[in-house]
């Protein structure tokens, strides 16, 4: 089954009661997802459990990048660039190339002849180490050039520039993908499940204890091995053991503000170097994603607040170089995220380990932490690792670098007949691009809900990018349970619109409770929330500080849904 469906829900929570698994995965990230699919595929049986929404956490407020990172080669890491850059190349040609695409950036230089030459010798080795030709090479730019690529920057912030490439996917929907992908080949995923303990049989953990928050129901699932894939929160799942973990998770709060496409003349993404680190300015369709912070954070984890101080900081550095400044009235979207870091001796957080540690701290249960996107595959193998270890079986080894997702299957093909899709839908084919860079072959499944009633075929209201196909879709196939899933996951309508998707919201609400069966209450409830957690989250990104921010984006509750018997 390749849907996320209601019914497949149901069956999956079915599935998950009723017998012994080879391999329990709790976290519905990116690694988490990965675990289930690289488990799954091995012939192992599987389940994955989410206490909220799948990507709901780190894996859908990263910087949308999947890159080697740069400034690891000055710490000399070359291991960890070398690795992710492999694993870069592998999205883009054969896992997603439905999702990933090719993002150019500039490199602006501020100093002759030396700067050149050291930055040049940076790049120069980035590119050599990636050596399988997914990119182009890097090239040098005159000060000309490089104005001419860019010319929002200021003539005198540069006298010439580098211009690489590097590649982006949308996090959340490629987590999303993992999933179901891995349900695909027979996991049982579940979301809004939440584990409340752990099964013990003497120093053995057997299993965990969860409430399926959908339905207020508490049950046990049993599994040979248990992976805690949960990120930032990996030190709160640990203490329901009852044992110290080997190694802490420590929280680095990132945050972005996406702006509309028009306010910076550029066709191609900067990076820039700043007294704490990077920043990137990332093209995203219509929009541009600025970003990122890297600043300690010990507050909610489940929704980091981003302060009036970490905004104005990014507009700031940014402006630095801007011919045109940024005003905050030029902020269409906010987001933050929580980086999952191993503690280390350092109390800066850029300094702490990007680089990921698998241990089994008691019988039965192998924890996975740190890390960076771009990795998740190399983590989620060596945490299945560690259980096909303690499983005392032969079991097959990883095969993910040959399982393309859901969707890739085909693309390239569609991709080149996107006019003839056109043609025979109706649609106009920048519609047609859209859909495909979000769903790849999978687009049959929309075009043929949009035959069926061809009203799916018109924009929603308020959100012109995305046809209303796309929230029926969401609900029926993808796994959303609530509004807030569609507007800030399955789609990115929270950060793209300057009213945050307000508007759009009563209309998704009446597509999705079409295929959820909600109830004139459960509707406006569903609304409403979203309504308030807009608010909270304006309110928050007003206050001055981590604290206040924090305290106002609490002011929103957490969606719940009315209770089916």
């Amino acid at each position: 089954m390749t849907d996320l469906s209601p019914s497949y829900r149901d069956s999956a929570l079915t599935a998950l009661a009723a017998r012994e698994l080879d391999v329990l995965v709790i976290g519905g990230g990116v690694v988490g997802a990965g675990c289930a699919l690289d488990a799954v595929t091995r012939g192992l049986t599987v389940g994955l459990v989410e206490a909220r929404d799948l990507a709901s956490g780190t894996s859908s407020r990263s910087s949308k990048l999947l890159h080697g990172g740069l400034r690891y080669l000055e710490m000399l890491d070359f291991g960890l660039v070398r690795e992710a850059l492999r694993e870069r190349d592998l999205i883009l040609r054969r896992l997603a190339p439905h999702l990933a695409r090719p993002v150019r950036f500039l490199y602006p230089l501020k100093h002759r002849a030396w700067e050149r030459l050291y930055a040049g010798a940076g790049v120069t080795l980035y590119d050599t180490m990636a050596f399988s030709g997914a990119l182009p090479r890097h090239r040098h730019l005159t000060r000309r050039g490089a104005l001419r690529a860019a010319p929002a920057l200021r003539k005198d912030s540069l006298v010439g520039a580098l211009q690489y490439y590097d590649a982006q996917v949308d996090d959340a929907r490629h987590t999303m993908f993992l999933a179901r992908t891995a349900a695909s080949h027979g996991a049982h995923v579940a979301s809004r499940v939440a584990v409340t303990g752990f099964l013990r049989e003497g120093e053995r953990v057997t299993g965990v204890r969860v409430t399926d928050l959908e339905h207020d129901r508490t049950f046990e699932i049993r599994a040979r091995q248990v992976i805690n894939a949960t990120g930032v929160w990996t030190d709160d799942t640990q203490s329901l053991v009852g044992e110290r973990g080997q190694f802490h998770v420590r929280a680095s709060k990132g945050i972005h503000l996406v702006v509309p496409r028009d306010r910076i003349r550029s066709s191609t993404g900067v990076i820039l170097r700043t007294a704490r680190s990077v920043l990137f300015v990332i093209p995203w369709g219509r929009h541009w994603i600025i970003g990122t912070t890297d600043t300690d954070w010990a507050l909610d984890k489940e929704h980091p607040a981003a302060s009036a101080k970490d905004i104005d900081y990014l507009l700031t550095e940014v402006n630095k170089v801007l011919a045109t400044p940024l005003e905050r009235a030029d902020v269409q979207g906010v987001y933050a995220g929580l980086r999952p870091l191993l503690t280390g001796e350092s109390e800066s957080t850029s300094q702490l380990s990007r680089e990921h540690s698998v241990s089994s701290p008691v019988p039965g249960l192998v924890v996975v932490a740190g890390g960076k996107y771009t990795t998740y595959r190399v983590m989620a193998k060596d945490a299945v690792d560690a259980c096909v270890h303690s499983l005392g079986r032969r079991v097959p080894r990883s095969v993910t670098d040959r399982i393309p997702l859901l969707g890739a299957d085909g693309y390239p093909a569609l991709w080149n007949r996107r006019g003839l899709l056109a043609a025979e839908s109706g649609l106009h084919v920048a519609r047609i691009e859209h859909l495909l860079g979000r769903y790849g072959s999978l687009v049959h499944d929309l075009l043929a809900l949009i035959r069926e009633d061809p009203g799916l075929g018109r924009p929603i209201e308020g959100a012109d990018d995305y046809l209303r196909a796309e929230f029926v879709y969401a609900a029926a196939a993808e796994g959303a349970r609530h509004l807030v899933d569609v507007l800030t996951r399955r789609t990115r309508i929270s950060i793209e619109t300057f009213d945050r998707g307000v508007v759009a919201a009563p209309h998704a609400a009446d597509l999705m409770g079409r295929v959820l069966g909600w109830s004139a209450e459960q509707r406006d409830r569903e609304v409403e929330h979203y309504r308030l957690r807009v608010e909270a989250e304006r309110a928050s990104q007003e206050q001055q500080d981590d604290e206040t921010a924090d305290a106002a984006r609490l002011g929103a509750p957490g969606v719940v849904p009315i209770r089916v018997s």
